[in-house]
């Protein structure tokens, strides 16, 4: 259990950075997505933070195509050596789905299809670049695709929150795994900016397409270096059934200068549209508005190129927008400043009588009450009662067992209080277990809800030892849940009586009658008797195991 709230469950995923469980918010009652971060991360201080930092950027983002982070902290476990550590883990949505990573190892998709679950990565792109937040680490194990197709964008954040900490260049490189989907500014390590995620996205589209990634090698380093100064291939040469319109798509989000690539999510977005529909894309000449986007100039190759892209790498410049929107910011500005003054005026316009005492209340504590009483309770601060009947075995029948909003919390005076007020034990049948085992017997009682008791051994004939034979209450009863059934239950044993003195005849139909076997024999060294009487058994009188041979002799002298 993590922060009181969050039940670990099965593990769903695991990855360089962390192992994903399934689980449980107790509290709302939800599924919910726990990531718990790699021992060897957590110990880093700096990772720590910088990754609480992000996860409280990436939560702010609430958007169809972006799995939601609802929660996120530390929680001290054990590790390994025994030591206490504090342990990372983020709380997500739970999406019910598949990796596209997982799709992707069955072969290329449909060009349509892959246009689709761009279309959706682009719109989850456009939304958290317009948000300020550069993903960093675009690639098909951060988007899942839900079983109604929908496209969910995961990990926000956490990669950079893995670049900007102390931790080792081995580990960053579990973390972010392959270098196939690093843009030539990652793999050169400049600063990075939306135009980053494009680079990356294209490269997801590319192997989409081919079923491949469009560098491969042997290390990191050398696909690493291929990013940087390699072209690559058209998707049509490796997959003929992707058109020319996806290749110029493609292409030009793979460009190397990033000033040449898509400038946008949505630029990038309506290209691929049309490609989809069957069209090329005309791409327009960027005009003079261009020019702020990131804080350059986009005529030709100068010598004060380097300088004006050096402006580009400020942590600032992330905006996506093809034009700068300066018309519509200042008419929000002035609209919000109009809200607020509106609401000053407003604020200070109220009288000063009107206090939150007039308009809240205390919800009373009413446990224990009877349902008359709590009403009253509630009445008396203007609250609205709403009785809800439910079975107790600890509290009596017709006293609150609780209430909900529960006492003390403050609500709104005309608020409904729900009051669950106690109809007693439910009422249950003892179920028939005679003939069962004793274990057998307690398990129906446990599963029907009553308490096994106290068990009294007694002899029977038939039934076979540690069987029981009846109950207290009897079978069929009705009894109220918890109550506590006693077990009669058989020895294994008869109680042999004095067979001395007993015709034959009679002495052989007790044993019969006890489920004992009669032996009788004759004694030629006494006078035979009128009747036969019985002089002598093998066995003494008292308790004897069932169906045991019992020979007794009678005079035949």
């Amino acid at each position: 259990m993590l922060a009181g709230r969050y039940r670990v469950g099965e593990l769903i995923g695991r990855g360089g950075m962390a192992d994903v469980h399934k689980g449980v918010d107790t509290r709302l009652g939800r599924t919910v997505a726990i990531k718990l971060l790699k021992p060897s991360l957590a110990t880093d201080p700096a990772f720590r933070t910088r990754f609480r930092q992000e996860a409280q950027a990436a939560a702010r983002m609430a958007h169809p195509t972006i799995v939601r982070v609802f929660d996120a902290g530390e929680e001290t476990v054990r590790d390994a050596m025994g030591n206490e550590v504090q342990a990372p883990f983020i709380v997500m949505e739970y999406v019910d789905g598949a990796l596209l990573k997982d799709i992707l190892r069955k072969g290329p998709l449909d060009p349509a299809e892959a246009a689709r679950i761009a279309t959706g990565l682009l719109t989850a792109l456009e939304y958290s670049h317009r948000a300020g937040v550069v993903h960093r680490d675009i690639k098909p194990g951060n988007v899942m695709i839900t079983r109604a197709g929908q496209v969910k964008v995961m990990d926000f954040g956490i990669a950079r929150a893995i670049s900007d900490s102390s931790a080792t260049v081995a580990q960053t490189t579990a973390i972010l795994g392959t270098a196939s989907y690093f843009s030539p500014e990652q793999a050169k390590g400049e600063t990075v900016d939306a135009r980053t995620d494009l680079y990356s996205t294209g490269v997801v589209l590319f192997e989409m397409l081919t079923g491949r990634t469009p560098f491969r090698g042997d290390t990191a380093v050398a696909v690493a270096y291929q990013h940087v100064s390699e072209q690559p291939v058209k998707p049509s040469s490796i997959n003929p059934h992707v058109s020319p319109a996806f290749d110029m798509v493609v292409m030009r989000a793979l460009a190397k200068d990033r000033y040449q690539r898509y400038q946008s999510a949505a630029e990038f977005r309506d290209d691929l549209e049309l490609a989809a529909s069957g069209k090329v894309p005309v791409h327009k000449k960027r005009d003079a508005f261009d020019a702020t986007l990131f804080g350059e100039t986009v005529t030709s190759p100068t010598p004060t190129e380097a300088a004006l892209r050096q402006l580009a790498d400020d942590e600032q410049a992330v905006r996506t927008q093809n034009r700068p929107p300066v018309l519509w910011i200042w008419a929000g500005v002035l609209c919000v400043a109009v809200i607020i003054a509106a609401l000053l005026l407003w604020v200070f316009s109220q009288t000063p009588t009107q206090h939150l005492a007039d308009i809240s209340a205390k919800v009373p504590a009413v446990a224990g009450l009877t349902e008359k009483q709590a009403s009253h309770e509630l009445k008396d601060v203007k609250l609205v009662p709403k009785v809800v009947d439910e079975s107790s075995t600890s509290v009596a029948e017709g006293k609150v067992i609780r209430s909900n909003p529960g006492s003390g919390v403050i609500a709104s005076k005309g608020d409904t209080v729900t009051l669950y007020v106690s109809t007693g034990a439910k009422s249950v049948t003892v179920p028939n277990v005679a003939g069962k085992s004793v274990t057998d017997a307690q398990k129906m009682l446990q599963d029907a809800g009553l308490n096994p008791g106290q068990i009294t051994q007694q002899d029977n004939p038939t039934v076979p030892l540690n069987v029981v034979i009846s109950t207290d209450p009897a079978s069929g009863a009705s009894a109220h849940e918890g109550d506590t059934v006693n077990f009669i239950v058989s020895n294994g044993q008869v109680t042999l009586p004095d067979l001395t003195g007993k015709s034959v005849q009679d002495a052989t139909a007790a044993l019969h009658q006890l489920g004992l076997v009669p032996d009788a024999e004759g004694d030629p060294s006494c006078t035979t008797q009128t009747g036969a009487p019985v002089n002598h058994q093998n066995q003494a009188p008292g308790p004897v195991s069932q169906g045991s041979t019992v020979t007794f002799t009678y005079c035949t002298g």
